[in-house]
């Protein structure tokens, strides 16, 4: 804003003040008033470059709730709202949502299961309270399913599977993959929607042989399984509405890296205080390895 005062004063007496200042987009009074106040250099430099940097290197995703969380220390002073007023300024903004569509269809012959979540989507240690989903995403040769695991300790997605047919085994796959990398407890609790592939046989043969209880919301309500469907409207809002996938190939490489580069270990989580969800399972696993041993002391 100081520069564009200053370039009003540089051609004032070439051209009237009242058009500069029109073109420029600032008010005559408030040029007045710079003048007045001994024409101060614009004092928020140095934060508008931090907040388009951070913002920039988040591919243009960020809102101000996240740039303000990921800014270097030496911004500790800014206060959310002025991180938002200098968004404005900079003509940039976060991401907006889309609408979703449904894609869960209740299997009207499967065997009821209890809701053993009820919307506590707080769980005490990470790999014990689990959440999960699918969607589609549409390419060019078709459309390809995500099946995802979710983590509700530090919201960190520890299992996923894309296939070309919503089938139960997309399920069983994603949960197989967290499994496999230590991250389905002994006892866990898994929770999804009604949807066939979730109140399948397969799904809950691999439950029982896993030590894995099955929990379920209830039909056609979104907020008993609100945490997958808040992923899946970040992954979208954030990758998939703002690309085009001419294969299946490509859309699975856009999704992997998305999860685990830029959701897992880059993009804070406001729900675990702003933390990257990979740190805060790492941080767990560090915490709770056991000591090793002393070696014994020779005689």
């Amino acid at each position: 804003m100081a520069a564009r005062y200053r370039l009003m004063l540089e051609e004032k007496a070439g051209f009237p003040v009242s058009l500069t200042a029109r073109i420029l987009g600032v008010s005559r009074s408030g040029s007045c008033s710079w003048l007045a106040n001994g024409c101060p250099e614009d004092d928020w430099s140095a934060e508008r470059d931090a907040v388009m940097r951070v913002w920039l290197e988040s591919d243009r995703r960020f809102g101000f709730r996240f740039v303000y969380a990921i800014l270097p220390p030496e911004f500790s002073r800014l206060t959310r709202y002025r991180v938002l007023k200098l968004m404005r300024k900079l003509g940039i903004r976060g991401c907006t949502p889309n609408a979703r569509k449904r894609t869960a269809v209740p299997d009207p012959k499967a065997r009821p299961r209890p809701d053993l979540v009820r919307r506590d989507f707080a769980s005490p240690v990470p790999t014990y309270k689990l959440v999960g989903d699918i969607t589609y995403l549409r390419t060019g040769e078709g459309w390809l399913f995500l099946a995802t695991v979710i983590d509700l300790c530090t919201r960190m997605v520890v299992g996923w599977s894309l296939a070309d047919r919503m089938t139960a085994d997309i399920a069983v796959a994603a949960l197989e993959s967290a499994k496999s990398r230590g991250y389905v407890a002994g006892n866990a609790i898994f929770h999804s929607d009604r949807g066939a592939q979730y109140t399948s046989r397969l799904l809950a043969e691999w439950a029982r042989d896993n030590d894995v209880r099955l929990s379920c919301g209830r039909t056609g309500s979104c907020h008993d399984n609100a945490v997958a469907e808040s992923f899946f409207a970040t992954l979208k809002n954030e990758m998939y509405h703002r690309r085009r996938f001419a294969t299946r190939a490509d859309a699975k490489h856009a999704v992997v890296e998305f999860i685990e580069a830029d959701y897992n270990r880059r993009r804070p989580h406001s729900t675990i205080g702003y933390q990257v969800p990979a740190q805060a399972m790492e941080s767990f696993f560090e915490r709770t390895r056991p000591e090793p041993e002393a070696m014994p002391s020779a005689a």
